[in-house]
């Protein structure tokens, strides 16, 4: 298996999942935030890598990679901010709305409690 074979599952998963998160939460993060979070993300993965690569941290197997870089990293290194910027978001809506509900679902349930109480 290639990193870009890797990196295309891993990009699926995290698509999948945010979709999901964001079909449940009935909303999806906001665009703009979202594109200034991945930049962000690019940018500093970039030059991170190529820091770490260059001081011998880590290397990749040639024969692995499609070959383009970016700087020192390897194109298939970035899918993990944008796996991060698909996903990561989506749950933080979904489990926002959730609770949401819940609290709103309590606060329901007490009111109609104290209701019964009085009556």
């Amino acid at each position: 298996m290639t990193y870009l074979q890797l990196s295309a599952v891993f990009l699926a998963v995290a698509a999948t999942g945010g979709l999901v998160a964001a079909l449940v939460a009935r909303r999806g993060p906001h665009a703009g935030a979202l594109a200034a979070t991945a930049l962000t993300l690019l940018a500093l993965t970039a030059v991170f890598d190529t820091v770490m690569i260059a001081t011998g941290l880590f290397h990749y197997s040639p024969a692995h990679l499609v070959g383009v870089h970016i700087g020192l990293a390897p194109l298939e290194d970035f899918a993990y901010p944008v796996a991060a910027v698909l996903l990561l978001p989506a749950v933080w809506t979904a489990l926002r709305a959730r609770r949401s509900r819940r609290g709103t679902s309590a606060a329901a349930t007490a009111a109609a409690t104290e209701r019964e109480e009085c009556a």
